[in-house]
């Protein structure tokens, strides 16, 4: 019983003696897992850290990016803006250059008409001359009695010729006493007149003259030339309106006249002038449409490219 006791007592202290022994072990093996756990959370503070220091870095780069690219778009909307405003002022110069030119052509065109008007005097007048010849050559012999409506010397009587104004002058008629009416002004040297004082900026006396050529003479060619010249004296005085009320009666009145082209692509500046711009651009459309070949429709076709708008639509009326 006693040596079971010393054996138990034995087998204690040996384990006391065990336990002390592994106590400072394990002690020692926990701190070098405190050690180890403590680096690890220091590596993962230095890679959080590196990478906090990397993302500002890398922020700070896109913020700079993204400020030069908010420079650059602001550049470029200041460029866009300037050559805007650099095509506004070409446009406005261009317009400005065709309605000079339209000007010119117009002084142009003038002065072909009086220059056909001249020319067509200068026929009459060799026409009269050759009939006045023709006439003295077959004169009767002396001592003959002249032909009824002959005058004495070969020259032709006056009834039935030709009136002042050419084939559509109207000769001076007998009145009841005896004395002659009133006879129409000349058409030729009238129209020749007007076209002078209308050169010269006299409009007050080129209108009246003009409505004489409509009034006296309102079949002829120049009748509707001068319905023309109406509509150019109210459009350089600024009267839109009535220029365009007179260039639609050339259109509509002497729609075979020369000057109906003109008067198309006048209209249709008149009618810009007013601010009706789509009626404006359809006669201009009007016009390239029923005369392409025409000086006019090429300066309606510079119009429209001055203004931005295509040229080809097609033109209805």
């Amino acid at each position: 019983m006693l040596k079971a006791t010393l054996r138990h007592r034995s087998v204690a202290a040996a384990v006391l003696v065990a336990v002390l022994a592994l106590a400072p072990v394990r002690a020692h093996a926990a701190s070098k897992e405190i050690i180890a756990l403590q680096t690890q959370v220091q590596q993962l503070l230095d890679m959080v850290q590196r990478l906090q220091s990397t993302l500002d870095t890398r922020f700070g780069v896109l913020q700079h990016l993204v400020e030069q690219t908010a420079d650059t778009a602001n550049q470029m909307t200041q460029t866009v803006t300037t050559l805007q405003q650099k095509i506004n002022q070409q446009n406005d110069a261009l317009g400005g250059k065709i309605d000079t030119a339209s000007g010119q052509v117009q002084s142009l065109n003038d002065s072909v008409d009086e220059l056909k008007t001249r020319i067509a005097k200068l026929d009459k007048s060799i026409s009269d001359l050759q009939g006045q010849l023709q006439n003295i050559q077959s004169a009767p012999p002396a001592g003959t009695q002249p032909a009824q409506g002959a005058m004495p010397g070969g020259a032709p009587s006056n009834d039935g010729g030709a009136g002042p104004g050419g084939a559509q002058g109207n000769p001076a008629q007998p009145t009841g006493n005896g004395a002659p009416a009133a006879a129409n002004p000349p058409l030729h040297e009238t129209f020749e007149a007007a076209l002078r004082d209308f050169n010269a900026a006299k409009y007050s006396v080129a209108s009246g003259e003009f409505q004489d050529v409509i009034h006296y003479y309102p079949m002829d060619e120049l009748a509707g030339s001068s319905q023309y010249y109406l509509g150019e004296i109210a459009y350089r005085q600024g009267d839109y309106n009535a220029a365009v009320n007179d260039y639609n009666a050339v259109l509509e009145t002497f729609s075979g006249s020369p000057k109906a082209p003109a008067a198309q692509l006048h209209k249709g500046f008149a009618l810009i002038q007013q601010g009706k711009r789509d009626s404006g651009v359809h006669e201009l459309r009007l016009l390239i449409a029923r005369h392409p070949q025409t000086p006019e429709a090429s300066q309606a076709k510079a119009k429209l490219t001055a203004m931005g708008i295509h040229s080809t639509t097609a033109a209805q009326r």
